[in-house]
């Protein structure tokens, strides 16, 4: 009997994880929007925002354990992967258009724009709606980000990456095996959050979690540190099916999940010594105890947070709400950022009015407009992602779901009983 590939109607949702996806990717928006008048990392307001990334990859691995894992006797690998470019695609493609809309809008905040040639910025774009990855020779802002119009669209590179090993590889583990390769990722987290730097690659970056946005070999392995544990993580959840189920589940992921990511930096931030050569030297004591605080979150609490809000229900006009933030989710993170680099732009240009200096600089405007402005990008980035929802990426994933996914097989006989 040929195996059946028609279409798979999908499961029922966690609401409240599709819920808590939304409160970390607003809590996102807000510490990109904080980030631009960071004056560094023991400063920086809503401190460990960048941990939501860490969060959505434990929060992918249980959703795809508990999408796909029953489903391979009825699914072949060609419709597991229409599937998962049916979901995610299309708003990889309007973020990097969003991009390019406002690319020259980030003009002041980053100098390159203006000397990078029409065909660089044309293959930039061709490659980031082909989620194919920019090397640094390739820079068309002066960041060496992986999609230069979107740069938090390296997630999603990994995403797929993670997607493809699930369906060739990852989904033939036992629970066993699975078991195994969690605890042999925990040591990369650790490896990376310590600064123990074990493979020599972590340079500058070692004992904190943000990066994985370029194609060099530093940063390939800060994306994979990142990737791996949550997401194998998240998929071992889903096999073992054992939840915890508390009374206002939502309401309390959702704190604990706010208070963890807006938590001050814990001690000294990173510092660095002058060496003889005139470069700089890593210094890691600055960096212990916050990254003892990272490697908590991430290896404990996140985990904790997907398998309560698994075990938990949500009724009523919470429900409502989970599923609107639910909904929103994915595009909001995926095109709030061009946005951020217009905000940075922005405040280059008009610089916050110190009302004590002797004579104020050109453009400066009052710290009550840059907070107006500020709640104004987060609305609009809110508003544009909720508008992309629904009359792009809902219809685009309908039609595709039509002719594309239900379509069947070539040369697939039919079932028989």
């Amino acid at each position: 009997m040929a195996k059946q590939t028609t279409y798979l109607a999908s499961k029922p949702r966690y609401e409240i994880l599709d819920g808590l996806r939304g409160v970390a990717a607003m809590m996102v928006v807000a510490f990109h929007l904080f980030e631009s008048y960071s004056r560094g990392a023991a400063f920086q307001i809503i401190n460990h925002g960048y941990l939501a990334v860490d969060f959505f990859f434990v929060l992918s691995g249980f959703v795809i354990g508990y999408a796909y894992d029953d489903r391979w006797d009825r699914m072949t690998l060609g419709g597991f992967f229409k599937r998962r470019i049916t979901r995610l695609h299309p708003m990889v493609i309007a973020g990097t258009v969003v991009g390019l809309l406002m690319f020259y809008f980030g003009i002041d905040a980053f100098r390159l724009i203006g000397t990078a040639p029409a065909w660089k910025i044309a293959v930039c774009f061709i490659l980031g709606c082909l989620m194919i990855p920019v090397k640094p020779a390739m820079d068309i802002r002066g960041w060496s980000e992986t999609y230069p119009l979107n740069g938090p669209q390296w997630t999603l590179m990994l995403e797929y990456i993670a997607n493809i090993l699930y369906a060739l590889v990852i989904r033939h583990l036992p629970k066993w095996g699975l078991a195994i390769c969690v605890g042999l990722f925990a040591v990369l987290t650790l490896d990376l959050t310590q600064g123990w730097n074990i493979f020599g690659l972590l340079g500058r970056y070692q004992g904190r979690v943000i990066g994985g946005w370029s194609i060099t070999p530093d940063q390939l392995y800060i994306g994979f540190c990142r990737l791996l544990y949550p997401f194998f993580c998240g998929l071992l959840i889903s096999r073992i099916g054992k939840f915890i189920k508390i009374r206002g589940g939502f309401w309390w992921c959702a704190l604990v999940l706010a208070f963890l990511l807006a938590m001050p930096r814990i001690g000294a931030a990173p510092s660095f010594s002058m060496a003889a050569d005139g470069t700089r030297e890593f210094l890691p004591g600055g960096v212990k105890f916050n990254g003892m605080y990272e490697a908590f979150v991430i290896l404990c609490i996140f985990p904790l947070l997907v398998m309560t809000g698994a075990g938990s229900t949500v009724s009523g006009k919470s429900q409502v709400f989970c599923k609107f933030l639910g909904n929103i989710s994915y595009p909001l993170y995926i095109t709030h950022y061009p946005l951020i680099y217009f905000q940075m732009s922005w405040l280059r240009r008009h610089p916050i009015l110190d009302p004590t200096a002797a004579e104020p600089v050109a453009g400066a405007v009052s710290l009550g407009v840059h907070i107006a402005f500020s709640v104004c990008i987060f609305l609009l980035a809110v508003g544009m992602a909720w508008a992309l929802l629904k009359l792009y990426d809902q219809p685009v994933r309908e039609w595709l779901k039509e002719h594309w996914l239900k379509r069947p097989a070539k040369n697939t006989q039919p079932i028989t009983k």
